[in-house]
Parts: structure tokens; C-alpha cells; sequence
């Protein structure tokens, strides 16, 4: 008997304002994709930059300007960029829609998939608890991808008792952070991104 493929959810609805126009990123299966930065503000006032990767197909019902507001659906996607010393996992947005943006801003994710990772639980100088965790998102045809998360208080607490091998779903938004790091050329300003989790849902 055919086993039926275990898909997990990954569904991003974003509203935001186009930073920079989209260029060149790489090819795959003939088809050509673009990247372009979209700029969300949060509630705090801060803001998330986020990666946005689009075919050219897309691209060419909807050309992107620079100052343009979007509504974009589509996935959270990972991969492993090996190039230099090391590798570092890469975080994008693969857009699957997009339409003309909203007067209001939105960063929502829903996602479902399984820990990889025992969660790391810790607390702030300040006494707040916050976890870590790395979920595996499968696709389909046997790809996965690997999202770094992060949970604060409550939730924290809660994902903290969980293990590797557990099946947990998320709603939250994708945030971006820039740090430093030093290599042997010099210290070096970078972003990570990681989905910042609201809360806990029924994994059906």
C-alpha cells in the first residue's frame, strides 16, 4: 500500500513596501527567479526587511517598483548557502502571489512541522523566558524546510518541555534582526531571521 506524504503547513501573508528592486537570484528547472527586499513595520514602530524570492513568470504580471506597496502569499523557505567558509542557513519568502498592497501592514505565518532540535530554554538578564527551536517544515517530493523560531514567557515555557520528534503548529510573524559578527577580514554587520511564535495551535 502507497504510504500518503506527510505535507505540513507553511502559509506567509504579507503587506508591505517594496525597498529594492527585485534582481537576478539563480535559475531552477529553466525558470528564473528574482529577490527583493519588503519592508514590514511592526507595531513597536520597528521594522522587518524581509528576502522576498519571485519567478520572473509572477514578475511579469505584476512588475514590482521601488516605494510600491504589495500583497504578497507564499512559503517560508530554507536552504544551506555553502559558498566561502562554513555554511549558513538562508531564510526567504517565496512569493506565490502578489497584488497590490493594502493600507495597513501584515507579517503572518502559520506553520505546522516537527522539532528537529531539542528546544533551548533560557531566560533574559531581566528575567523573561525565551526559547529556541528548530522546526522541519516538509514540502512536497521530499524536501523539508528548517525554520529557526523563537518564543517568549508562556509559550516559551511550554515548548521548552517538548523534545526532538514532536509535531507542534504556530501562528506568529517572520522577524528580521542584524548583528555582528567577526571573521578574519574584519567584524561584519548581518541578518538573521527567525519567526517570532504567537501562539500555539491544534495540529490537525
Amino acid at each position: 500500500m502507497e504510504m500518503k506524504e506527510s505535507v505540513h503547513k507553511n502559509d506567509v501573508v504579507l503587506t508591505g513596501t517594496v525597498l529594492t528592486i527585485p534582481e537576478y537570484s539563480h535559475t531552477n528547472h529553466d525558470e528564473r527567479f528574482y529577490k527583493f527586499l519588503l519592508g514590514i513595520f511592526r507595531l513597536s514602530g520597528n521594522s522587518d526587511e524581509l528576502v522576498i524570492i519571485i519567478s520572473e513568470k509572477l514578475l511579469k504580471q505584476y512588475p514590482i517598483r521601488e516605494g510600491a506597496r504589495v500583497d504578497i502569499t507564499g512559503q517560508l523557505r530554507s536552504y544551506n548557502n555553502k559558498a566561502g567558509v562554513g555554511s549558513r542557513l538562508v531564510i526567504t519568502v517565496y512569493a506565490q502571489t502578489i497584488d497590490c498592497g493594502k493600507v495597513e501592514d501584515c507579517n503572518e505565518i502559520v506553520l505546522s512541522g516537527v522539532l528537529c532540535k531539542n528546544p533551548v530554554l533560557r531566560s533574559t538578564p531581566l528575567g523573561r523566558e525565551i526559547c529556541d527551536m528548530m522546526l522541519a517544515v516538509n514540502r512536497r517530493y521530499g524536501r523539508a524546510d528548517y525554520i529557526p523560531c523563537i518564543a517568549w514567557g508562556a509559550l516559551a515555557n511550554e515548548i521548552g518541555d517538548m523534545s526532538v520528534g514532536d509535531e507542534v503548529a504556530f501562528e506568529g510573524r517572520i522577524q528580521s534582526r542584524t548583528y555582528r559578527k567577526t571573521t578574519d577580514s574584519g567584524v561584519e554587520c548581518r541578518t538573521a531571521y527567525e519567526v517570532s511564535l504567537m501562539r500555539m495551535l491544534d495540529n490537525e
